[in-house]
């Protein structure tokens, strides 16, 4: 099982700099993939949740991409509706070869209304848009002679059925977001029903799951995923890796923006699951 690790390319504090020591600390620490967030205009909307400045994550990446040297970059997950998809099909081909063919694009559909209408798409239509972006890129990436002969893996986001669907149909894996263990088992099976009913495999396990390491357990019955001691953490992982989970994103932002500035309490996180996933890598 892969992980990797969703670096906030937002919020006061976050500058070149940091964006450079944090995507050296994730390449050290011996992760297996670096993967950043999507927002275009910061409505108060977005704002609200990850405020400005926010780095666009196509350039971002490019950049990263002559900073390190092993870890796969990716986007967890670019807003599909905001960009046309020949466009997409562009920067994401470029960035992979660039990067020597480590770009992981993962997509989903948004959530922001007032972004949506600051960039003139409509909100009712972004999951049509999504799934025409996500059939025109591969109709794109066809075209060797422009767009190279790498496949590029494709993520879907999205926890509800609709993302299940998209997944199954156009996806390499399924990317929901911070969840529960039990909820994710069950969406597994329903995964795999969606899957059997299209006709088609089913697509890889990728959870992005919330990084928050306490002093003591976490006793609630509705504890997230990644949430609790480090005991619970790492045995969090071991069922991740036992539900067949290709790859785990972990997530270290909590929601408050002064978490941005100062990171050492994330990498401190980081380096205890750093040093279980070395010790598993060693056993198998």
């Amino acid at each position: 099982m892969k992980i990797g690790v969703n670096v906030p390319n937002f919020g006061p504090g976050t500058d070149p700099g940091l964006l450079r020591d944090w995507a050296r600390t994730v390449e050290e620490l011996g992760f297996d993939l670096l993967m950043v967030s999507d927002h275009v205009a910061i409505t108060p909307d977005v704002a609200e949740r990850y405020p400005a400045p926010f780095y666009e994550p196509f350039t971002t990446l490019s950049w990263l991409a002559g900073l390190t040297g092993r870890v796969r970059l990716g986007t967890t997950v670019l807003i599909a509706p905001y960009r046309h998809p020949l466009l997409t099909a562009r920067m994401a081909a470029n960035l992979d070869e660039l990067s020597g063919g480590r770009l992981v694009l993962g997509v989903g559909v948004g959530w922001a209304r007032e972004e949506f209408a600051a960039l003139g798409v409509p909100f009712e239509r972004r999951g049509r848009l999504t799934d025409e972006l996500l059939r025109d890129l591969r109709t794109a990436w066809a075209d060797t002679a422009a767009y190279g002969e790498r496949r590029i893996p494709v993520w879907i986001g999205g926890n509800s059925d609709a993302g299940i669907r998209r997944a199954v149909r156009y996806g390499d894996a399924w990317h929901p977001m911070r969840l529960t263990l039990p909820w994710l088992r069950d969406a597994a099976g329903r995964l795999a029903e969606e899957a059997a009913g299209q006709g088609r495999a089913r697509p890889a396990l990728a959870p992005r799951i919330k990084l928050r390491i306490t002093e003591r357990r976490n006793e609630d019955p509705e504890r997230l995923a990644g949430v609790g001691s480090a005991e619970q953490v790492l045995g969090d992982l071991d069922a991740l890796r036992a539900l067949g989970c290709e790859s785990v994103l972990l997530d270290t932002y909590g929601g408050d923006p002064a978490e941005v500035r100062e990171p050492e309490t994330a990498w401190r996180a980081l380096a205890v699951v750093a040093a279980a996933s070395s010790a598993w890598k060693d056993l198998s």
